[in-house]
């Protein structure tokens, strides 16, 4: 697959703006070949690339609309990022893989949409050096159910589940974007 084939070009200004409020840098967008439908800034490509070749591609609009190129291969996002490491991380989306990169993650994977069916043949001998997984899923009841499942596949004895932190008396952060952005913004004061 080519980005011609799948007529992608480099992010607009419309689309780094939105980026920034999300504190994801040009420098992550850029090593995570992070791209826009070709003459569409509400369009964001998410590259999925194995040993470094495309393997597929997943859209997102910025009304929050999500669709995948007929015939893209189910991998993980940043699969190529976690060939050697022995600690890995996984998230729920594509956006919070950007996010812990931002912190000093590089070691980060997102599921491509939820907890997947099984596990890739491909993807185990990554997952299987890894000597602890640190599941980052979202803090919602569906985030709460793919970590649990996901350590069900992946073997309990060597996960760890993420618990984000409250933001008010009664309510705890989603993901890891949100604490991101709310501990910059926290930090800049």
């Amino acid at each position: 697959m080519s980005e011609e084939h799948l007529t992608l070009e480099p992010l607009g200004d419309k689309l780094i703006a939105y980026f920034f409020e999300r504190m994801i840098s040009e420098k992550t967008l850029k090593r995570n070949a992070v791209m826009q439908v070709s003459g569409d800034e509400n369009v964001i490509a998410f590259t999925y690339k194995t040993n470094g070749v495309r393997v597929g591609c997943k859209y997102r609009s910025i009304g929050k609309k999500f669709w995948q190129d007929r015939g893209t291969e189910k991998s993980l996002y940043g699969l190529d990022d976690i060939k050697e490491a022995a600690e890995i991380i996984i998230v729920e989306g594509e956006i919070d893989k950007l996010s812990m990169e931002e912190v000093g993650f590089s070691n980060c994977v997102s599921v491509p949409s939820g907890a997947p069916s099984k596990v890739s043949a491909k993807e185990l001998p990554s997952l299987e050096k890894a000597s602890r997984i640190i599941l980052a899923t979202d803090g919602d009841a569906p985030g709460e159910a793919l970590a649990e499942e996901l350590a069900r596949r992946l073997g309990k004895d060597k996960c760890w589940q993420v618990s984000w932190p409250k933001k008010d008396t009664f309510n705890y952060f989603k993901d890891a974007n949100e604490v991101f952005v709310i501990a910059y913004f926290a930090n800049s004061l």
